[in-house]
């Protein structure tokens, strides 16, 4: 029986008018304050920040943004991974298993960013990147070698500070998508284990056939909403100077005085990479519950 969506009331509608001329007006104000400011606006210079004059090589702003993109995509999955192994092992049964994914999400959320961030800089970029000759080794790959690692994770001069960035981020993001999984695991009603089980199902054939894909279809708003959180939080890695896109911006708005330009434009990159994301995810959403029909909704085994 389909239920009919009561209309908004009238004085809901005024409001809305109301807060929509505030924010206009706010916005023609802004505008008209910055007209007056005594700032020399030159978006020509944003040609360059993009693509270096005369070749086809990509400028610093576009190099950062390609910089945040490799970040966000490789401690996204790393985080995915540890975030889901963690959460498995906070639903096991076995306590030390539970004592080790509980302490791992105390611990890393109860941090400071930035102290994991110097952290895993001065001892893995530093110390037993060293100790293991990484840099040497990474150096002496033939052409080929160094141009897979750079398209995969950025040049290979800074390949140690990138891969300290990765896990570090990794690390973060992954006690957060722990609890995203966990939460998305306990959501599915006892009889999906009950019924698994009677099938003669081990716990880790519950857990990779029944429970994880249904749980997955539940968890993945969340999901997307941690992934877009590590898009933004790959500025943080610009302290141990990765050059992703909040870097290069720094470095860009020092070195020309165009601050507004510079900052206007790293802003609108990072909502078009969020905006990218929240759209994706929407997209895979809406073909899962398709392909599924009522399996989300009910969690009908």
């Amino acid at each position: 029986m389909s239920r009919s969506v009561p209309s908004r009331q009238p004085g809901a509608r005024v409001l809305d008018a109301a807060l929509v001329l505030i924010v206009c007006l706010t916005l023609v104000w802004l505008a008209l304050r910055l007209d007056r400011l005594d700032y020399h606006w030159n978006w020509s210079l944003l040609a360059g920040a993009f693509w270096r004059a005369g070749s086809a090589t990509p400028g610093p702003l576009l190099q950062g943004l390609f910089t945040t993109v490799r970040l966000s995509v490789w401690s996204g999955l790393l985080a995915l991974v540890l975030g889901t192994l963690m959460a498995l092992a906070r639903v096991s049964p076995r306590p030390f298993r539970r004592m080790v994914g509980t302490t791992y999400v105390e611990v890393v959320r109860n941090l400071p960013p930035l102290v994991l961030i110097f952290l895993g800089y001065f001892f893995f970029g530093s110390q037993l990147a060293a100790a293991l000759n990484l840099q040497e080794r990474i150096l002496a790959l033939p052409a080929w070698g160094q141009n897979a690692l750079s398209l995969l994770l950025g040049p290979p001069g800074q390949f140690p500070e990138l891969l300290s960035a990765v896990l570090v981020l990794g690390l973060l993001e992954g006690a957060y998508i722990t609890e995203i999984v966990r939460a998305g695991i306990r959501s599915l009603e006892p009889e999906q284990w009950e019924a698994s089980c009677a099938l003669g199902l081990t716990r880790g054939q519950q857990l990779r056939h029944v429970i994880l894909p249904q749980a997955m279809a539940r968890m993945l708003p969340a999901l997307t909403g941690q992934f877009i959180s590590t898009v933004k939080d790959t500025a943080i890695v610009s302290v141990i100077s990765v050059r992703e896109a909040t870097f290069q911006a720094t470095e860009l708005s020092a070195a020309t005085y165009q601050t507004f330009e510079i900052w206007i434009t790293v802003l609108a990159l990072y909502l078009l990479l969020s905006g990218a994301c929240s759209l994706a995810a929407r997209r895979l959403e809406e073909r899962l519950a398709r392909r599924n029909g009522p399996l989300n909704r009910t969690g009908a085994l």
